[in-house]
Formats: C-alpha cells, sequence, structure tokens
C-alpha cells in the first residue's frame, strides 16, 4: 500500500512539473504572438512564423489540458490520499491559468485580424489614390499643388505662433518694467515725506563718489609709478 502510495505521489509530482513547464512555454509563445500585431508594416497575409506560433500554442493548450486530466483522473483514484486538499487546489489553479491563456489567445488572434483588416483597407485605398492619380495626371498635380498649400499655411501657422508667443513675452518685458517704475517712484516719493532720508541717501550717494575719487587716485598713482620706474 505504501509503495503504491508512493508512486502515486511520484506521477503526481511530475504531471504537475509537466502541466507547469507547459504554462511557461504557452507564456512564452504568446508573447510571441502578440508582437506581430504591433508591427508598423503587418503583412497582407499571415507569415510562416505567425501560423507556426499560432499553431504551437493550440498544440500546448491541448496538451495542458491532457495533463490536467491525467491529475483528475489521478487525484479521484486516490480519494484517501494525504494532503488531497492541496492538490485539489493545485489542479483548479492549472485549469484556471489555462483558461486565462485560452482567452489570451482568443484575444491577441482577434486583435490580429482586426490590424491586418485596417492595414489591407489603408493599402487598398493606397493603391486606389495611386491608380486614379496615374491614370489623371492633371488631378494628380493638382493634388500634389494642395499638398504644397497645405505645408506652406501649417509653416506659416507655425511662424505665426512664434511671433505670437515673442509679443507676449515683450509685453510681459513692458508690464514689469512699468511695475519697477511705479514702485521706483513710489518710493522715491515715500521717501521724500521721510524726515531725514534724503539727507541720508545724499550722504551714501557722496560716500560713493569719494571713495569713487579716491581709488581713481591710487590707480592713478599706481599707473604713474609704474611707468616711472620701468
Amino acid at each position: 500500500m505504501r509503495d503504491m502510495a508512493a508512486t502515486s505521489a511520484q506521477g503526481w509530482a511530475q504531471l504537475r512539473q509537466q502541466a507547469r513547464s507547459l504554462e511557461t512555454q504557452t507564456e512564452t509563445h504568446l508573447h510571441t504572438y502578440s508582437q506581430f500585431s504591433t508591427q508598423s508594416h503587418i503583412p497582407a497575409k499571415p507569415t510562416e512564423e505567425e501560423r507556426s506560433t499560432e499553431s504551437k500554442l493550440q498544440e500546448l493548450l491541448e496538451r495542458r489540458e491532457t495533463v490536467i486530466g491525467q491529475l483528475n483522473r489521478l487525484l479521484d483514484s486516490e480519494a484517501t490520499l494525504t494532503s488531497s486538499a492541496l492538490k485539489q487546489n493545485n489542479l483548479a489553479l492549472l485549469r484556471d491559468k489555462l483558461a486565462d491563456h485560452r482567452r489570451d489567445l482568443a484575444r491577441l488572434r482577434s486583435g490580429l485580424h482586426e490590424a491586418r483588416d485596417r492595414a489591407n483597407l489603408l493599402g487598398s485605398v493606397r493603391d486606389d489614390i495611386s491608380a486614379y492619380r496615374a491614370a489623371n495626371p492633371e488631378a494628380a498635380e493638382a493634388d500634389y499643388m494642395l499638398d504644397e498649400r497645405g505645408r506652406v499655411d501649417r509653416s506659416h501657422d507655425a511662424a505665426d505662433s512664434v511671433l505670437s508667443q515673442a509679443y507676449a513675452v515683450q509685453e510681459g518685458f513692458a508690464l514689469q518694467r512699468e511695475t519697477l517704475a511705479n514702485i521706483n517712484r513710489r518710493i522715491t516719493h515715500a521717501a521724500s515725506h521721510v524726515p531725514g532720508i534724503n539727507t541720508l541717501i545724499g550722504r551714501i550717494s557722496a560716500k560713493k563718489r569719494r571713495d569713487g575719487i579716491i581709488m581713481g587716485s591710487f590707480i592713478a598713482f599706481c599707473f604713474l609709478m609704474f611707468w616711472f620706474f620701468t
């Protein structure tokens, strides 16, 4: 009896490991399959790589379904097996993951088909326009002139936008200058009504002039000494 239980446990572990390995392979191929719909140029028909990836995904999903069925039968045949509740939970997780991957594949397949249909429609429209222009050179020339006119208009709009921004900045500077001038006038007006302020300002100005005269005289003296001794 113990040998049968050990054999069953070993079989369960191997099947569960196989199921997890197939899950990982499925996720890798789903990632590859998702990139087909994000290409800059989607081919009109599925490529060999795309068909191969989709076929591989279908195969992996079927193999996982088979393994899950084997796990379920093994669990049913050993109802008295210890830790059966944990194994039932593991089996439920494997089923949920399989269902998620089936939905992911269906969603990716639908998105890829829609992207291919849009690309084919745009390509068909471009082909019709090219054929029309080839059959009507005058219309093609008129379309070219309209395109050029549109580019010129866009250039003018960009230039107008830049000029508008420059005028706005200039007006902002003028407003700041006016604000600073008003502040200066208010300070001067207020200072004229405070006793001693004008005298203090005059002394500061005089001190600055005196310091300037002293510094200038010192520089001139140094220059004369340098000229005299060289």
